[in-house]
């Protein structure tokens, strides 16, 4: 691990009031076990006491941690600056459902120390919420993001999904107008994906609808770029847009460069050094294996430096910044400019990517295809 890198800790919350019929995350649509797990949470916090480089980033996530009460999110950051060393200035995030934001919420999570909120909107296109099995409706959406700021939240994100079977560019177009009307300081523009083994993903496969084809999802994705960087937004990374890059998610870039990050919970995965480790995906598993007193790990990795290398590029490529050469020689004894030379000019002929002032980048274009430049 790099001794100079922070680290980040991620808090994964496994409930849910109702699951979206397209999402693969790990849930429970029973909170009565709420107490327990913060428990087991707490207990698990205690059992990594002080094996992390100082934390610049906790992130909680889910689920659905909008469902905790303030009282119950206050304890686990009380619990987290117990066990760990965090910065007086940490960039600390909450996911928040559009249906359970209210003002009394929002004022009391900012008054704990949590400094970043982001909002699953998903649409602003009633259709498409229904589609999606979301449980808010486009007025609560609105109203959502209209909160956060009256509540003094300077760090508002909004998650947004397109590529929904019926949904054309110009719905997606207005869904991306109404967002950034609110000024939101970072975007998450992702496209729908249908896993195998969520009810929309069975759907699918049944032939019930169709999915947007490779050269529509191109089109969004390009339009989608586009649109936001005409809006002063930087596109910094395949699904994120920032306004300004002291507004991207310092968090989850750490998952792209490497940094040592933490992650508790059911399912939650963890990186350090050449480790790689992942919760069980069971909320009972997680809390009988706690506590027994062992940590509820399911499994582990660990990667060669060949592995990192390909991972790094694979991460990079994903990211406007792209691939610093000579810190990549140095980390990985591997001169990428000098080993792949031929293909690389061909990729920057073909305008997928740009090689200047040391660095390696993709272009848009690039990032588009960024899980098959990663190949190179």
């Amino acid at each position: 691990m790099d001794p100079l890198k922070t680290s980040g800790l991620y808090i994964h919350i496994p409930f849910c009031l109702s699951k979206c019929p397209y999402c693969d995350f790990y849930s429970s649509t029973s909170i009565s076990a709420a107490p327990d797990f913060l428990n087991g949470l707490s207990k698990e916090m205690e059992m990594y006491r002080h094996q992390f480089n100082p934390i610049d980033t906790v992130y909680i996530g889910g689920g659905t941690p909008s469902l905790l009460s303030p009282e119950q999110l206050e304890n686990i950051l009380t619990k987290v600056r117990k066990n760990f060393d965090l910065i007086s200035d940490a960039e600390i995030t909450i996911e928040a459902n559009p249906a359970d934001l209210n003002q009394s919420f929002l004022e009391s999570v900012r008054e704990i120390g949590i400094n970043r909120i982001n909002i699953g909107v998903q649409s602003f296109d009633e259709k498409a919420l229904g589609f999606l099995g979301r449980r808010h409706s486009v007025k609560e959406a609105i109203s959502a993001v209209e909160a956060p700021r009256k509540a003094g939240f300077e760090n508002i994100g909004l998650d947004l999904i397109y590529g929904v079977p019926g949904q054309g560019i110009g719905v997606w177009l207005n869904t991306l107008k109404q967002g950034i009307a609110f000024s939101p300081e970072h975007l998450s523009c992702y496209q729908l994906t249908l896993e195998p083994k969520t009810p929309l993903g069975r759907r699918w496969q049944a032939g019930e609808f169709s999915a947007p084809g490779e050269e529509l999802q191109y089109e969004f994705f390009m339009k989608t770029s586009e649109f936001l960087e005409e809006a002063g937004y930087i596109h910094y990374e395949v699904s994120n847009f920032a306004r300004g890059m002291e507004h991207a998610s310092k968090h989850n870039q750490k998952y792209w460069d490497h940094s040592p990050f933490l992650g508790l919970g059911p399912s939650a995965h963890s990186f350090h050094g050449n480790q790689r480790w992942w919760n069980h995906r069971s909320l009972d598993e997680y809390l009988v294996t706690i506590n027994r007193g062992n940590f509820p790990i399911q499994g582990t990795e660990a990667l060669t430096l060949e592995q990192l290398r390909l991972e790094a590029i694979y991460l990079s490529l994903r990211t406007k910044r792209g691939v610093y050469l000579e810190d990549f020689k140095n980390q990985y004894a591997y001169d990428l400019f000098t080993e792949k030379k031929e293909l690389l000019a061909k990729l920057e002929e073909e305008g997928f990517i740009s090689i200047r002032d040391g660095f390696l980048y993709p272009t848009q274009t690039g990032l588009a295809i960024a899980d098959s430049l990663s190949l190179i």
